[in-house]
């Protein structure tokens, strides 16, 4: 496009380490630019991706990281007006962009986009949908909000039509409050669900839907929408749109018929109005999941590719970084990293492991860390999640204090509320992520499963836990 900058201009982003942006880094300095960026949140596996592919991290935001002046500056959507940095940009007059702007400027351009957003599913549906694709021979673009395992990292530029793209519901910038999805330019849509979240930005779920509403309505009339039956709010919304719609789900006109577990795969048959397209293979657990991968099929259909030539994609699907993850096994007890943190998704999580690893011991460890969670208005939710699980510890509510104290979530009501629903002893809170690993190590056996939930490092608790039970 005209509007780019030439190769080698110096680009620098503030708040470079949240998952989208290092990945807007790795295709900025793939594209030839000069690429600094700063964070105050430093850590893996996004700090090792970058450092990785040769950018090093300015630790914290000083307006002295924008000597020499960069050409460009792309500010997180994390970053407040009066951020160090952003401060300076406006000060000194530095061309600016947010996060989504940049995707649309150097990804998507003039191609055809895919777009998968809704409250619950998007990375993995996304990795799904940009692998099934790539695997059909198709080459697409893609940018996924976090890493999947089949790729090198959550972006390629890819050569095809296509160019896939997670899209958060989330706003974009302190400059433009508007969800980050409007910016994608979408042709075709996977709108997965649509339910509260993002307690900080929206008052309500009225609020929530007005954003997807927006979504809806700018999908031109010869794009698609395909849209998960399960959520009667996604549904009334699809209504709406100029573009056909199909459904997917228990009652959609895409269903999932024969569904089978067998040793971390699924099997299920796509049926079109009742009509079975044969047997795919996923690499993937739990009944969330196979709606995640009959969305993407449906979509492939909808977009008049051959199911045959969509198929093979599923059953190579290696899944995501940080969804449903084994981290490690040390005296015989497994850890798996998971990033729910709605209580929808804590959920559907549990539901899955516990199917995968059947008689088995499962302990959740839930750090209460997004805007939402950290919140009190999901705490009965949270509780009737949690108490699926054998054990359970919560963490402390993490930077408490950002959370004006009438709306702050009790970590110790929502332990009461767990105890009284699955029994006295089943949950505990411990604050701090070291005690959280001797705990474990103490009082875990040959055999259980931990399944930690955070959409954040979590001080590293993982490798804690595996130290301790090493130790």
């Amino acid at each position: 496009m005209s509007d780019l900058p030439p190769a080698g201009s110096h680009i620098h982003l503030t708040a470079i380490c949240g998952v989208g942006m290092a990945s807007l880094a790795g295709l900025l300095k793939a594209r030839g630019y000069r690429i600094t960026g700063s964070d105050q949140n430093i850590y893996p596996p996004m700090s090792t991706y970058l450092a990785d592919i040769g950018i090093d991290v300015l630790a914290g935001f000083r307006a002295e990281h924008l000597v020499p002046r960069p050409d460009l500056v792309v500010i997180g959507n994390a970053v407040s007006r009066n951020n160090p940095e952003a401060a300076a940009v406006l000060d000194l007059g530095i061309d600016y962009i947010s996060f989504p702007q940049a995707l649309g400027r150097f990804l998507i351009a003039m191609r055809s986009s895919l777009v998968v957003a809704g409250t619950h599913g998007k990375t993995t549906t996304c990795a799904l949908a940009a692998w099934v694709l790539t695997s059909a021979g198709l080459d697409p673009g893609f940018f996924v909000g976090g890493v999947p395992l089949n790729f090198a990292s959550g972006w390629n530029a890819g050569t095809g039509e296509h160019v896939v793209l997670e899209g958060d519901e989330y706003d974009t910038a302190f400059f433009d409050k508007g969800p980050t999805f409007l910016h994608y330019r979408p042709r075709h849509v996977i709108l997965t669900s649509v339910e509260f979240d993002h307690a900080d930005i929206y008052r309500d779920l009225d609020h929530v839907k007005s954003a997807f509403a927006k979504l809806v309505d700018i999908i031109p009339a010869d794009g698609s929408l395909v849209v998960c039956s399960d959520y009667p709010d996604a549904v009334a919304l699809s209504r709406a749109a100029k573009a056909p719609s199909v459904t997917y789900g228990e009652s959609g006109d895409w269903s999932a018929q024969k569904i089978k577990f067998d040793r971390g795969r699924s099997f299920f048959e796509p049926c079109f109005k009742g009509r079975s397209e044969g047997l795919i293979e996923a690499a993937v657990i739990g009944l969330h999941n196979v709606k995640n991968a009959l969305g993407v099929y449906a979509m492939g259909r909808t977009m008049g590719i051959a199911g045959a030539k969509l198929r093979d994609g599923f059953g190579t699907f290696k899944g995501v970084k940080r969804r449903q993850e084994v981290r490690g096994e040390k005296r015989g007890v497994t850890v798996i990293d998971d990033f729910a943190h709605h209580p929808t998704a804590v959920r559907e999580t549990i539901g899955a492991v516990r199917g995968a690893y059947a008689g088995r011991r499962l302990w959740a460890i839930f750090e209460p860390r997004s805007n939402t969670s950290k919140r009190n208005v999901f705490a009965d939710e949270f509780a009737a999640a949690l108490a699926l699980a054998d054990q359970t510890i919560v963490a402390g509510v993490y930077q408490p204090e950002r959370v004006p104290e009438d709306q702050r979530l009790s970590v110790q009501d929502l332990v009461g509320k767990i105890n009284r629903i699955g029994g006295a002893g089943r949950a505990l809170t411990i604050a701090d992520s070291a005690a959280i690993a001797e705990h474990v190590a103490r009082h875990s056996r040959p055999g259980d499963v931990l399944l930690v939930m955070s959409n954040g490092g979590f001080d590293a608790v993982h490798e804690k836990i595996l130290q301790a039970l090493a130790g």
